[in-house]
């Protein structure tokens, strides 16, 4: 009788057992990879919208983005520029403004007083998403923000209304940060109290500030900090203001009121 158990053999089955399941693991990533994808847009455009205040319970959201029209912003200028004049972006829906900021032809290093929010490297053109009313006049623009909070880099939105002043709306789609703390950007009491601030004093100035404690009764622009969360308050209040600041968006507001983008 044959003897199976000598450790050619064993070597053998092993082997064949890690070759088969990572064709396994292999195939399922390139047939669930689609899935994967669909289901990371559909979660990303939920937080466009719910920062525009569309999103509702059993909404159709690929409906709803109709009504959203992306465009690409110089940061620089603060005017609109189309893909066919940027080299290294397709169009305007395939760009991704978070892996353009890792490409140093799409972006620019940052360090020390002008990267106040921790990004270390700042994209040359955003996507920013506008909502239009009935009427054809802007309603809504949602604006993409990021910054290093405690323990990484928080991603997400603001929507300001047709002031181009009023907070519509804030959310963040992907953070690090500590559950019941600095997680608690993700509070929809908290994300409500932003609703209807300015962020910006009549002279143009950036008027917001998130706050260490609660913000004073009536105030327009200030916002709670997280309760117990020290260093995210600090890091969110950083990002909020250099995306509003010059360096960020202003130039594109400026540039929209103007009606010159």
């Amino acid at each position: 009788m044959a003897n199976n158990d000598t450790i050619k053999k064993t070597l053998i089955v092993a082997l064949s057992l890690c070759i088969v399941c990572s064709i396994v693991v292999s195939t399922a990533a390139v047939v669930l990879k689609p899935s994967q994808d669909a289901n990371k847009q559909l979660d990303f455009n939920k937080n466009i919208l719910a920062a525009a205040g569309l999103l509702t319970d059993g909404a159709d959201v690929n409906e709803l983005m109709k009504k959203v029209t992306p465009k690409l912003v110089d940061l620089s200028t603060g005017k609109f520029v189309s893909a066919d004049d940027v080299e290294g972006i397709v169009s305007v829906d395939a760009y991704d403004q978070n892996k353009a900021a890792k490409d140093p032809a799409l972006s620019e290093a940052l360090s020390g007083d002008n990267d106040p929010a921790k990004i270390l490297r700042k994209e040359k053109y955003a996507k920013v998403y506008m909502i239009n009313g009935d009427n054809g006049n802007l309603e809504t623009i949602v604006l993409p923000v990021k910054g290093y909070g405690l323990w990484g880099q928080l991603y997400g939105f603001m929507a300001l209304g047709s002031d181009l002043n009023t907070v519509v709306g804030v959310g963040f789609y992907d953070h690090k940060e500590t559950p019941g703390l600095g997680g608690e950007v993700d509070n929809p009491n908290w994300k409500a109290s932003w609703v209807g601030k300015k962020m910006y004093t009549s002279n143009g100035d950036v008027a917001l500030r998130i706050l260490k404690g609660k913000a004073p009764s009536g105030s327009e622009s200030e916002i709670d900090g997280l309760s117990g969360a020290t260093l995210t308050t600090r890091g969110l209040d950083n990002l909020y203001r250099y995306w509003l600041g010059e360096s960020g968006y202003r130039p594109l507001l400026n540039n929209l009121q103007k009606g010159e983008a």
